[in-house]
């Protein structure tokens, strides 16, 4: 494997947003989630969880709902009133249209994909009809007296359930009335609370509405006679999410308190027709209040306030017990917030609204394989680089020489020039940028610095030669004709002459940067360039392959050579990151 010198950074101090709310495509398997810094990402489940594609956050976005309609269309709203739609192939946000209702807290759409509610925050329930290119505003449902904080629509498509603070309305779709009211118990723990709020509800199949609450409650309700049927008091803080799985025979709700409950519908009896909800599983995977929850065929999702977006199985769903049916807890993006200056050994670090230029430490010390090896010299915070305006930023690199930073938000493309002077750095930015370099996906710098490579959000990919403190446009790779789509990744090859970028189709294009030219596919096999030579047959071919895995560094942000015996490591460890959260609640242990 070889021995390296390893940089062992600690000190990019990045918090994910906590997590807002989820919705899960059962057509396509995947998960979309949207942060509290309104970015909004999508996990292809059926691709190992991958985290394929993702939007920036802005400012004055607080996504509250997320869904999906018409199998592929992706919606959202919020507290700024507006409903948005979303843009998957070019990755950007197709258009977005005031409900003049004021802040929005709920969204769902109807069974046939075709319908969209909101609840908003002056007490209205407004439908909108999903045009092939927007939607269009139907009707105002009967206005209530506090705001809509949770929707569901009865599978038939006839009747919707509203929750908001003190009671459930029950809708007619057709007339647009409220045909029930029903009073939710203020009581919690044996107190009345000065008020109650109905976080989720869900119309089933048969009737029933399952609704969940501040007061710590699951409870049960018959949409016709608008009567309380059972209550389950799980928690001593708030039941804020539901979730109900497409046959009707689970559901999952999340707590304040961090704690994901599993419902199931069982025989009364073991040789009964009649079925009854239990309680049948809790979990606690969340350290912090759990916002939003999700129900796939095989998983129980679940996310919020500390950041993880946490994928249980149902063991009892998973027909083959391997890799897939392992718990798995997402914190980071799958995208790199950091890039590195090889020559200069210097690190840049991404976050939402500014950029940080880090000059790594050093030692004069020696030691043997494992030693920790003691700083001569600490790290050094150079660079301090605060973007202007509410958007977040997309991507961002600095070159392999140190001399060059490049960043991107959704509506403007920045260049900069660096210059040393001994412990002295100055920066200068690159005015009077072309119409096409207004926004970039992705950004890459060629290994000897002379090449800059932008993928556009319209999928084309240009190529910018770069010389003293100017640049010019050499090419631009265009996207094959009538389609638009967006590149996400990018990757070159340490001589210049090979560009690979992939896109939103997961398909891989590599282009001859020399030639300006997709090329042909080709499968190469990638082996050892060191193979063992006094080793048995069995030893040599166990080791031919190239790639070797070592497990010492983790929770792993970026790894990369400085030299051919140096590495540089990235970590961030989950503690430091729960440390800078707001407090959990204190739940009282037995005994105490």
């Amino acid at each position: 494997m070889g021995e390296f010198k390893v940089h062992r950074v600690r000190f990019f101090n990045y918090v994910p947003s906590g997590i807002r709310c989820v919705a899960y495509n059962n057509q396509s398997n995947r998960l979309a989630v949207s942060r509290t810094d309104g970015t909004v990402e999508i996990y292809n489940l059926s691709a190992n969880y991958f985290q394929e594609k993702f939007f920036p956050g802005h400012e004055s976005r607080a996504t509250e709902a997320l869904c999906w309609a018409e199998g592929q269309r992706l919606f959202s709203a919020g507290l700024n009133g507006e409903i948005m739609e979303y843009d998957l192939q070019a990755l950007n946000i197709k258009y977005a249209m005031d409900a003049f209702g004021g802040p929005i807290w709920s969204m769902a759409a109807s069974p046939s994909g075709s319908q969209l509610l909101v609840g908003c925050e002056d007490g209205s329930v407004k439908l909108f009809q999903i045009t092939p290119d927007k939607i269009q505003f139907e009707r105002n449902f009967d206005r209530q007296k506090s705001r809509i904080l949770s929707l569901s629509w009865h599978p038939s498509g006839t009747h919707i359930a509203a929750g908001s603070i003190d009671y459930i309305s029950v809708f007619d779709v057709k007339s647009g009335s409220a045909v029930h009211k029903m009073i939710v118990d203020r009581q919690y723990m044996g107190v009345s609370k000065r008020k109650c709020i109905v976080w989720g509800v869900a119309f089933l199949s048969d009737g029933t509405i399952i609704s969940v609450d501040s007061a710590g409650k699951v409870q049960f309700w018959d949409s016709a006679t608008g009567t309380l049927v059972k209550s389950h008091l799980i928690a001593n803080a708030d039941v804020q999410s539901i979730a109900v799985a497409d046959q009707e025979d689970s559901f999952v709700v999340g707590t304040a308190e961090g704690t994901v409950f599993h419902f199931q519908l069982v025989p009364v009896t073991s040789n009964s027709s009649e079925k009854q909800w239990v309680r049948t599983k809790p979990f606690q995977h969340h350290t912090h209040d759990v916002r939003t929850v999700a129900h796939s065929p095989t998983a129980l999702i679940s996310g919020g306030t500390d950041t993880h977006l946490v994928f249980r199985p149902l063991m009892e769903k998973v027909e083959v017990k391997n890799y897939d049916a392992a718990l798995r807890k997402i914190t980071f993006p799958h995208r790199c917030l950091i890039s590195c200056s090889k020559k200069r050994q210097l690190l840049l670090f991404q976050f939402a609204h500014h950029l940080e230029l880090w000059r790594l430490g050093s030692t004069v010390a020696t030691g043997k394989n494992g030693d920790t090896l003691p700083l001569s010299k600490n790290a050094d915070h150079l660079l301090h680089l605060k973007t202007k305006g509410p958007e977040n930023i997309i991507c961002s690199c600095i070159s392999p020489c140190g001399s060059w930073i490049a960043y991107s938000t959704v509506s403007r493309f920045f260049l900069y020039r660096l210059n040393y002077e001994h412990d002295n750095i100055s920066l200068k930015r690159v005015s009077k940028m072309p119409a096409f370099l207004r926004s970039a996906l992705q950004i890459l710098f060629s290994e000897d610095s002379t090449k800059l490579f932008v993928a556009s959000n319209q999928g084309a990919l240009h190529i910018v030669q770069l010389s003293g403190g100017s640049f010019k446009h050499l090419h631009a790779f265009q996207p094959q004709s009538g389609t638009v789509e967006a590149m996400c990744l990018l990757a070159v090859s340490p001589d210049g002459n090979w560009l690979a970028a992939s896109g939103t189709s997961a398909g891989v294009h590599v282009y001859n940067v020399k030639q300006l030219k997709p090329l042909p596919n080709d499968k190469t096999l990638l082996y050892n360039p060191f193979p063992p030579t006094n080793e048995s047959d069995v030893i040599r071919r166990r080791t031919a392959h190239a790639f070797k895995i070592s497990k010492i560094y983790k929770p792993l942000l970026f790894m990369d050579l400085l030299d051919e015996r140096t590495l540089v490591a990235v970590e961030r460890p989950l503690d430091d990151i729960i440390a800078q959260l707001p407090p959990p609640i204190k739940k009282k242990k037995f005994g105490t």
